[in-house]
């Protein structure tokens, strides 16, 4: 909204100093400041008035060290998160940009998602809270919507390198932006990677299908993410600073997909108007963690599912737009590490009881920061050891972009 406001009093008044709105690094600065101030401002009323609603976590009877004073936390905290991401959005960003449309769509959609679950559980005292059923069916909407919006709206579209002559020897950008299915992959030489190719080997005219495809990935790597972070959230501070990080690597992916200088350095593919997505996601890296000041050890509020479903469900759509999804195995590694604990847990188990009779387990408990736990290893330790884990993975994701 400000953007709006600054640039019509700098083009009908030359209000001196109204230019620099334009400017994407000024207002991902202020969009940072602003989800700060709004987190440490408002998140102390947020939580007294959780409080006096009595919304407090039901913590189940793990065996874990510490757990019963965890009792009667104030839960739904994920509500401090999503104001701290939206209102330096709608203040600094431009609204009438695709990119900005589609992540406060996916914002709004999830925080919906994760606010009924957490109804449920804290108001009806149903411990299961959503259906898991109706979880993956909101998680399975949203991800048609942007990936339907990403396949056929007119604005979504990159600038891709053009093969070098023998001549020149150089790459140049193609002049005009064009839609297509293309993605990045890390590590090889030509990191670009064209979804076409796996239906092309079907027959002649399948190429017009690999949007179904491309639906198809996207619906998983949200649901997955989300989920991922859903996991993760059991240890103060920790899904909450593990996501300050990525966040933080997906602003600088954000920046340099956005601008055709970077892009041009970089050699990568150069997507217009993506860089709007920078203030976004400087908002969420200041949510994350203004959050942290009450999230921390000992926590005063957890997210819920309000806040865990959101921010993953924000990292893989930002990382889909940029397309860059298919270096989330690695930038998300402590979220892949926590689901497939679990689902090794779940499957194992199964096995070993329906061949021996009875279920053995592979972690002593899982999620795996909860395995560790049983280790007696003491949870603010586990939690910045994940963190150490989590920056190392951000930087090996940053490093794919020259090492090829």
């Amino acid at each position: 909204m400000l953007y709006y406001l600054f640039e019509f009093l700098e083009n009908n008044y030359d209000l001196p100093g109204a230019g620099v709105f334009q400017y994407i690094s000024f207002r991902s600065a202020l969009a940072i400041i602003t989800s700060l101030l709004v987190s440490l401002v408002f998140g102390g009323r947020i939580i007294n008035l959780i409080r006096n609603k009595q919304i407090g976590e039901q913590v189940r009877k793990l065996g874990l060290e510490g757990e019963q004073a965890k009792s009667g936390t104030p839960t739904m905290g994920g509500l401090i998160i999503l104001s701290a991401v939206l209102v330096p959005t709608l203040l600094f960003a431009r609204l009438d940009n695709i990119y900005i449309q589609v992540m406060l769509i996916s914002t709004i959609w999830l925080g919906v998602i994760g606010f009924v679950d957490d109804y449920i559980k804290v108001f009806r005292k149903d411990k299961e809270g959503l259906a898991g059923k109706f979880k993956i069916l909101g998680q399975v909407g949203i991800g048609v919507i942007v990936g339907l919006v990403m396949v056929f709206h007119p604005d979504i579209v990159v600038k891709e390198k053009n093969i070098p002559t023998e001549i020149e020897g150089i790459y140049d950008f193609s002049e005009n932006a064009e839609k297509s299915s293309i993605t990045t992959i890390p590590f090889l030489k030509n990191n670009e990677f064209d979804y076409q190719d796996l239906t092309s080997w079907i027959g002649d005219g399948m190429n017009k299908y690999s949007w179904l495809l491309f639906i198809f990935v996207v619906i998983f790597v949200i649901t997955a993410v989300s989920n991922g972070a859903n996991m993760t959230d059991g240890l103060d501070g920790l899904a909450t600073g593990t996501s300050a990080i990525i966040g933080s690597t997906l602003v600088l992916f954000t920046y340099v997909s956005g601008n055709i200088i970077a892009a041009d350095y970089l050699n990568i593919m150069y997507i217009p108007n993506s860089g709007e997505l920078v203030i976004y996601m400087s908002a969420f890296v200041g949510s994350c963690v203004g959050f942290m000041w009450y999230n921390s050890y000992p926590a005063q509020v957890f997210m819920g599912d309000t806040g865990s479903l959101s921010l993953g469900g924000i990292i893989a759509v930002v990382a889909i737009l940029i397309r860059k999804e298919l270096l989330i195995p690695i930038l998300c590694g402590v979220f892949l590490i926590e689901n497939l604990s679990v689902i090794l847990q779940v499957g194992y188990f199964k096995y070993t009881r329906k061949k021996y009779g009875e279920g053995k387990r592979i972690f002593r408990m899982a999620p795996l920061h909860h395995h560790f736990q049983k280790l007696g290893i003491h949870e603010s330790k586990i939690v910045t050891r994940f963190w150490i884990v989590g920056i190392f993975l951000a930087i090996l994701t940053i490093v794919t972009l020259k090492l090829r």
